[in-house]
């Protein structure tokens, strides 16, 4: 989260209702509450990515591919300026909060820290050694940012801003993400008429206001708002710092409690790291329990982990299983890549080289026709995104891992990855 005075200005190419708008023109809205606070925002655009996941089945034990459809929403051009205008200043006030509760090393995930989650998890894990025995629970909230409590986070606002009640222009922006509205990409093009495999055929300002009026709202009802009290787009520049200042009193609560009992705390978005004393049990998870309630959130009963360290006379630490945590295992003595990731890598990178040798014949069948040379696979693409010798893949971060841990299992669960790829590549 960047702090410089031009940091919430960023100019966006994707078409919106809006047309984008240079830095001096954005400048006039977003630094003059009273246009903020009369600001009509326009529907987030929304589309729905299909991910899968591996997950191991409680019966058989083998890893199977569940879907899952994920809705992904973007802000208008002049609603984004004015979401990361108002996170920039929101921040700062946060950032006080924060360090006068000493919740600076225990909320982890957007702040400007300059750390990734390899060096938290890192980090957690050195603290589970440095106390040897210890009872360490890890928590995952279910449904995070969709089950936000709008009067929860109205309070929590103006307890950052240090006010009673949010001024007009904060309230402006608290109710255009609380009742957000939205539309279904797919149906708004077809609607116009756009392409959705061609942007060269889409206009940057994909209709007029009148347009958005008549058409797409009243004449074609494409326009839908959130009518419940809970929840928030995941996709305005505002929304993942509003997630950690609705936690505040949470973190405060369990930072206390934490620390009362010689123990730490964690939190990273919507994953919760308690570590405490050996002798701690159920008491204090319901204790974490009720706090979460409080905020009218639940956790996932199938994410929380319960495992309890304990440091031999040789001073061996040993888990009495191995804790999940940011995407790591660890056991008290390694520090491993969850077996899913790599079975989603192998997934990805086989079908990526399919595709790749599909695409070849296809473009070979065309040169045989012109009566041109044939040509051979186009290794060297699917190299970048495949293995080590890639900048940012799968591979590249899981060295960074292993080096960050000092790992050498990670690094043994990586190596055989190089000859799965040259056996896919190779296979006829």
């Amino acid at each position: 989260m960047g702090t410089s005075k031009r940091s919430w200005y960023r100019r966006r190419g994707y078409p919106h209702f809006d047309h984008p708008i240079s830095y001096g023109d954005a400048k006039r809205i977003v630094k003059d509450p009273n246009q903020v606070a009369r600001h009509s925002f326009y529907p987030f655009v929304e589309f729905s990515l299909q991910t899968f996941k591996l997950k191991k089945d409680p019966v058989t034990s083998k890893l199977k591919r569940v879907g899952k459809t994920r809705p992904i929403a973007y802000a208008s051009h002049v609603d984004s300026h004015i979401y990361s205008y108002y996170s920039l200043k929101l921040a700062k006030q946060y950032e006080k909060t924060i360090s006068h509760y000493g919740l600076g090393e225990a909320v982890l995930a957007f702040r400007a820290l300059g750390k990734n989650n390899i060096e938290f998890a890192a980090n957690a894990f050195d603290v589970i050694r440095g106390h040897g025995d210890c009872y360490v629970l890890a928590f995952d909230i279910s449904g995070f940012f969709d089950n936000l409590d709008h009067q929860i986070l109205k309070q929590m606002w103006a307890r950052v801003l240090n006010v009673p009640s949010l001024p007009v222009d904060h309230y402006s922006v608290y109710k255009s993400l609380a009742n957000f509205a939205k539309v279904e990409l797919s149906a708004l093009y077809k609607l116009f008429g756009y392409s959705l495999n061609n942007k060269n055929t889409v206009p940057k300002r994909l209709c007029s206001a009148k347009e958005f009026r008549d058409v797409v709202r009243s004449a074609n009802n494409l326009v839908t708002v959130n009518g419940s009290k809970k929840g928030i787009p995941q996709g305005s520049p505002l929304s993942a710092l509003l997630s950690n200042i609705y936690m505040l009193e949470f973190d405060i609560a369990l930072n206390e409690f934490v620390k009362s009992r010689g123990g730490h705390y964690f939190r990273y978005c919507d994953d919760i790291l308690v570590i405490l004393p050996p002798e701690a049990g159920e008491a204090e998870e319901n204790f974490v329990l009720s706090e979460i309630s409080k905020l009218k959130l639940n956790v996932n009963p199938d994410k929380t982990d319960r495992v309890r360290f304990s440091c031999s006379a040789s001073g061996e630490i040993l888990g009495s299983k191995a804790l999940q945590y940011l995407g790591f295992l660890f056991d008290g003595k390694k520090v491993f890549l969850r077996s899913a990731s790599l079975a989603r890598y192998l997934q990805k990178m086989r079908r990526g080289v399919r595709v790749a040798k599909a695409t070849m014949e296809k473009r070979n069948e065309a040169r045989h026709a012109r009566g041109d040379a044939t040509t051979t696979l186009f290794k060297k693409t699917l190299y970048k995104r495949y293995s080590h010798i890639g900048r940012r893949n799968f591979l590249t971060y899981g060295y960074s891992a292993a080096q960050t841990m000092k790992s050498e299992a990670i690094r043994r669960q990586l190596r055989v990855l190089w000859g799965r790829l040259q056996d896919e590549i190779n296979a006829s």
